[in-house]
């Protein structure tokens, strides 16, 4: 009995000590894991808070800008300096009214005209709180190419382009877009010939060397003692290192690519000798250095030719609708 009662004082005292040991463990086990989380709230409760409140902005701006019926537009004020109806810089535009003015992207909005290559700049800019402001830059042609194109089974027919001052090319525009013809304003522009379909990308520059030269004479000529006087009707690039203009008068005069202001004063100088004489130029070649290679005939014998104006025809009336 002794034995026995010894050995079973043992087994609780065994007990006791493995229940004392699984306690501390179970203790150390629970502080780690406090330890664990108050870790984790400390790393990620700056980043949480942070999140929180740019969700709470994201729905205050919502709420109180973006989705606010007071920022909705209800003007889009386009005007243009040129020729382009104000209703079709608002479709190119492509904003719609009831827009919110304050989520519209204006980077997108002049993107989108600036893709036209009759406009050379755009100006976009939000008055608030309904109204949407658009200026618009029209490029303004001083010359003009057609390129023959095959209609019908045996018609033929021309792609006109235009070309303002930098040599970029204009695709012209519908009639119903324009408040002055095309046609109207393709009248009073010389015709450079010589060129390709290929070398004429709308709303690039060409760089042909031949056109550009072209381009400036064009340009040089309107400020030159010649203008006024005579029509510069078509330039031909198509013969290399000259250009040959045929004015409305029927006079043909030939030109280097260089010195242009230099060989229209000698035009000029040609010119009153030749009116002195009562003679109109048949031909002259500007670009033979000395003793220029001059041909006339009998002022009388010449049909008498308006001169058109110089200037395009560009309604400079700021377009308000």
């Amino acid at each position: 009995m002794w034995f026995r009662r010894e050995r079973n004082k043992n087994r609780r005292k065994h007990r006791n000590h493995v229940l004392d040991v699984k306690l501390r463990s179970d203790q150390v086990r629970a502080q780690r894991l406090r330890l664990l989380v108050m870790s984790v709230l400390v790393v990620v409760g700056p980043f949480l808070g942070i999140y929180l409140l740019w969700r709470a902005g994201e729905a205050g701006l919502d709420f109180f800008v973006y989705e606010n019926a007071d920022f909705a537009i209800q003007q889009i004020d386009a005007q243009s300096d040129g020729v382009i109806a104000p209703e079709q810089l608002r479709r190119w535009a492509g904003v719609k009214s009831g827009a919110n003015l304050i989520r519209l992207d204006l980077a997108s909005v002049k993107r989108n005209l600036e893709l036209v290559s009759a406009i050379d700049s755009v100006s976009v800019e939000r008055v608030l709180p309904r109204t949407l402001k658009i200026r618009v830059t029209e490029r303004n042609p001083i010359a003009q190419v057609n390129v023959p194109r095959a209609e019908g089974p045996t018609g033929m027919a021309f792609n006109v382009f235009q070309l303002d001052a930098d040599g970029t090319v204009i695709q012209p525009l519908d009639p119903r877009l324009s408040q002055v013809s095309p046609g109207q304003m393709n009248a009073l522009l010389p015709v450079i010939t010589g060129l390709t379909v290929g070398q004429l990308q709308p709303g690039r520059r060409i760089e042909q060397p031949q056109a550009q030269a072209a381009i400036h004479l064009v340009a040089a000529f309107r400020k030159s003692p010649m203008a006024g006087l005579v029509d510069m009707r078509r330039v031909d690039v198509s013969a290399p290192g000259v250009l040959v203009v045929t004015t409305g008068q029927g006079g043909e005069v030939i030109f280097k690519p260089d010195n242009l202001e230099r060989q229209l004063s000698r035009w000029r100088a040609a010119y009153d000798w030749s009116l002195a004489r009562q003679r109109s130029i048949l031909s002259l070649d500007l670009a033979v250095a000395n003793n220029l290679p001059l041909r006339t005939m009998l002022a009388s014998t010449v049909a008498a030719t308006p001169i058109n104006n110089l200037q395009p025809i560009r309604n400079r009336r700021q377009h308000v609708r």
